[in-house]
């Protein structure tokens, strides 16, 4: 019989929790990940996505417990750049055709072994990088072949919260999630 904890989320097994503990920089995509992979544009050709002030607060949370964070984005978009220079991401890789080549930058950059790198991804172009990495996750409105390999399936969707859902479970397997807005 498999040990389990409670999560905000709910159940979850003690061996996945231990390994979302060993995690030492979480990865994310941008597009259906961090925002709900809708992008608007104006009539004068501008570019508009949104973000999630819950994401960020999670983002942010992990980072106060020395979790790196970065993103690794097919597209590139000046947007990105300033949301993640607001929640002071380590590593920001856009306009990236191969993902598996950024992660290995980030790799050698940070000392921290692939084992300890977790990515959440939406698509199939994120798989090559669940394949190179400790822990995978995936939104629940991701595709369907990625949530088939992913390690985890959040409860919530890309930009609507699935990257605090892995934040949480991180602060949660390292006994800090009742702790973290006094911390923020």
């Amino acid at each position: 019989m498999s040990l389990t904890s409670l999560t905000p989320y709910g159940t979850v097994s003690e061996s996945l929790l231990e390994r979302i503990r060993n995690i030492k920089i979480l990865l994310s995509d941008v597009d259906g990940v961090l925002s709900d992979g809708k992008i608007y544009i104006s009539n004068s050709g501008e570019e508009m996505k949104n973000f999630n002030t819950k994401d960020g607060f999670g983002i942010v949370a992990i980072q106060k417990l020395g979790i790196g964070f970065g993103v690794i984005t097919g597209r590139e978009s000046e947007i990105v750049n300033i949301r993640m220079k607001s929640l002071k991401a380590r590593y920001v890789y856009q306009g990236i055709t191969d993902k598996v080549a950024a992660l290995m930058q980030i790799i050698n950059e940070s000392g921290v072994s692939a084992d300890e790198i977790a990515y959440i991804g939406d698509d199939v172009i994120d798989i090559t990088v669940f394949n190179h990495c400790g822990m995978s996750f995936c939104p629940r409105d991701a595709h369907p072949i990625v949530k088939s390999v992913s390690d985890y399936i959040c409860h919530l969707d890309g930009g609507n919260g699935a990257v605090r859902e892995v934040c949480d479970l991180i602060l949660t397997a390292r006994g800090r999630l009742d702790s973290v807005g006094a911390s923020i």
